[in-house]
């Protein structure tokens, strides 16, 4: 499973960010594309420890055996349930939030697994270095498919 650690895909990744254009039209969900970069951003900042959310009580029950499910998957499904703490519902500067997502990104694949987050998370709850890796890539793959980038 590829994962944000490994240097080839953090590179896909940043080249696939840098071709986001701020009039990509969404092919499913909610938001606008500068409100999906926030809320990657905010994905990003717990991975890296810089937010703490509280476990959800859905998580609680359901987390362990979805984070399985989810980890051997070869894509996120369209219009999974968001985190109230993570969802972008105001409006965002595309040029702004994609630079703060680069910079995100490039910090926690740099960090590698020693300065991955120890906090679980939200809905999965405790998490291996190696695991939060892997579902960061899945997690903006999924979004920057839903740019079409």
């Amino acid at each position: 499973m590829r994962n944000l650690f490994e240097p080839t895909t953090a590179g896909e990744v940043r080249d696939r960010l840098a071709k986001l254009r701020p009039d990509a039209k969404r092919q499913w969900g909610k938001m606008h594309v500068a409100q999906m970069l926030a809320h990657c951003s905010a994905w990003m900042e717990m991975a890296i420890g810089l937010k703490s959310p509280p476990r959800s009580l859905a998580g609680r029950i359901f987390g362990g055996v979805a984070k399985s499910r989810v980890l051997k998957a070869a894509s996120l499904p369209h219009n999974m349930p968001t985190d109230k703490s993570l969802a972008v519902t105001d409006p965002r500067e595309f040029l702004a939030e994609r630079q703060r997502l680069l910079a995100l990104t490039d910090r926690f694949a740099s960090g590698g697994p020693e300065k991955c987050t120890k906090h679980p998370h939200t809905f999965f709850g405790p998490m291996t270095p190696a695991e939060w890796a892997t579902m960061a890539y899945q997690h903006l793959d999924h979004h920057l498919r839903q740019f079409g980038a």
